[in-house]
């Protein structure tokens, strides 16, 4: 990753010409690399080297992403059982009201009462469910699983507008996730709810979204900070590099056992 900043000052300390032509130090790996920069424009337009912090948050934001994204396929996947569900209700309908009768012999043995069953219940109202309703169901399926994919899109892109999206959607659901744990307590439902939050948290904390902590100025600022100190930092190894190389020239050229004052 080579920059040339507008900056000459640091632009020679991060270039050396060479036989084979000109090199620009590396703002990633701190060696040089012979031909053009691969960008130029002010030290504070550098690109940002992922290296510790910066790093870390781009694993968490990509981690974010994956799971957005295999959401978006279970989403996505259901709605396409309920449209197939939804083509094919009358007959599974015809099916189920045949097969109860059969079963009740087998039910009997087992002391199961099939017509105050409430598992049986369940399924006679969702078999019963209005064709309209299925198809709204599977529309608002699909349209989920379509704001899970941008989000995922945007988190691993690193893009702010990804992470814009993915804390006001995750934030938006977070009620129906706490009305579901007051149905019903599972493991699942817990692991969820705490995970989304804490991606909330995480989100609006460490990327200053919506004003916090200074908000996008902040974020900027600060984003334009570590790119400025990267490309001074690189150009501090070339500076202090040839002083090194400078005193040893000079060690070389004095007579041996001459003393430096």
């Amino acid at each position: 990753m080579t920059f040339r900043p507008e900056e000459e000052a640091l632009a020679a300390r991060l270039h050396v010409g060479t036989p084979l032509g000109e090199s620009w130090r590396c703002l990633r790996c701190g060696t040089f690399v012979l031909g053009e920069p691969r960008g130029t424009g002010p030290a504070d337009s550098a690109p940002q080297v992922l290296r510790g912090r910066a790093l870390r948050d781009a694993r968490i934001l990509r981690l974010l992403a994956a799971e957005r994204l295999l959401r978006a396929l279970l989403l996505a996947l259901v709605g396409y059982a309920v449209l197939r569900f939804e083509s094919s209700q009358t007959s599974v309908k015809q099916l189920f009201d045949q097969a109860i009768p059969a079963a009740r012999p087998l039910a009997r043995v087992f002391d199961i009462d099939l017509d105050t069953s409430p598992t049986v219940d369940r399924i006679r109202h969702l078999l019963g469910t209005k064709r309209s309703t299925l198809h709204l169901v599977s529309v608002l399926l699909f349209a989920y699983a379509g704001t899970q994919v941008v989000e995922g899109v945007g988190l691993a892109l690193l893009k702010r507008w990804g992470e814009y999206v993915a804390a006001t959607v995750t934030a938006l659901f977070l009620p129906l996730e706490v009305y579901e744990l007051t149905d019903k307590v599972t493991v699942l439902r817990f692991v969820a709810l705490v995970i989304n939050l804490v991606a909330v948290v995480y989100l609006v904390l460490s990327k200053r979204l919506f004003g916090v902590r200074g908000g996008g100025l902040a974020y900027h600022a600060e984003r334009a900070s570590e790119s400025l100190l990267e490309v001074e930092r690189a150009g501090s190894q070339e500076h202090v590099g040839r002083h090194a190389d400078d005193d040893d020239d000079e060690d070389a050229d004095e007579p041996a056992g001459a003393v430096r004052r």
